[in-house]
């Protein structure tokens, strides 16, 4: 049975729905899917699985500093490890699924998508194929203005049933084309 992580970030619990329904879909799709906060991966090895699943919310066009400096001690150790190597080949099976919540209140899914390339560079360095990138609509805490004026009009509640509904579904696809 193939494995996955489902690794992310979450400060408001945005992310943390995501990574739920990421979890339930690919379980439901036949891979073996744990779950994991950022905080909970010291000793976790993205090569002892077949699919790195990477949550996070954009803040101001990055990832959360948690997450980037995670991912840069993941690369230092990688790379004292040998598994980085130059013109990082593809390693066959090893794959990446980045995931992003964003409110874009200005400009929309252009202020997260620089978190979703910037990742999966990481991912790519490692040898993994980035199979794709998920932007996720979401509620933006602590602004009234920024949850109903913004480019996207009103967020307050996202992601919703419905938006989890459609994630698990898209996991589960995902987890069956693996």
């Amino acid at each position: 049975m193939k494995k996955a992580a489902v690794i992310y970030w979450s400060q408001t619990g945005n992310t943390q729905k995501v990574a739920l329904s990421i979890q339930k879909g690919l379980e439901d799709g036949g891979i073996q899917a744990s779950l994991y906060k950022v905080a909970e991966t010291e000793n976790l090895d993205f090569y002892d699985f077949d699919l790195i699943c990477l949550g996070m919310p954009s803040i101001n066009w990055h990832p959360p500093k948690q997450v980037e400096e995670y991912l840069k001690g993941m690369f230092q150790r990688y790379k004292k490890e040998d598994r980085v190597k130059v013109n990082a080949p593809i390693l066959p099976g090893k794959n990446a699924l980045i995931f992003c919540t964003y409110s874009g209140p200005h400009t929309g899914i252009r202020e997260a998508i620089p978190v979703g390339k910037y990742v999966g560079q990481f991912f790519e360095h490692f040898g993994f194929t980035v199979v794709d990138e998920w932007y996720i609509l979401s509620e933006f805490y602590g602004s009234e203005e920024n949850n109903t004026m913004g480019r996207m009009g009103n967020i307050k509640g996202l992601p919703n049933i419905e938006d989890l509904e459609r994630i698990k579904d898209s996991a589960k696809n995902l987890a069956q084309r693996l």
